[in-house]
């Protein structure tokens, strides 16, 4: 099953970083990922672009609505992601506890879903099918 692990950090400790802290950060991260694809747990990640460069789209109705920056003003932004495939929720957290950027503040560990064409599955059961840990 495919989770998504979501690394949220606080940007200005991120900033705050030496050239050298921040290398063996990037080193670090390259070092896990090169290990997860070996271990065919890996399928995707990328680090995001400081939040400084976000832009928020809402769309209502007919009515779209642009703003620059993110949606709400939190002490943690999104930082980055990994998407992995994992057995159950309890492998997904080990790896995603193995996650280098995760010491500058959390990963939230979803389960991705899988959604189906033509199918009269509500929502819920849609839902169901992706805890089956």
């Amino acid at each position: 099953m495919k989770y998504l692990c979501l690394i949220y950090a606080d940007e200005r400790a991120i900033q705050a970083m030496t050239e050298r802290e921040w290398r063996e950060l990037v080193d670090d991260c390259l070092r896990y990922r090169e290990s997860l694809c070996r271990d065919g747990i890996y399928v995707a990640g990328e680090a995001l672009e400081s939040v400084a460069s976000a832009t928020t789209l809402r769309v209502r109705g007919r009515k779209v609505g642009i703003t620059d920056g993110p949606f709400a003003e939190t002490k943690e932004q999104l930082g980055g992601f990994y998407l992995i495939e994992a057995e159950g929720l309890h492998e997904a957290l080990h790896v995603a506890a193995g996650i280098p950027a995760g010491r500058f503040g959390s990963i939230e560990v979803r389960p991705v879903m899988t959604l189906h064409a033509q199918t009269s599955a509500t929502s819920s059961e849609l839902a169901q099918e992706t805890h089956h840990d």
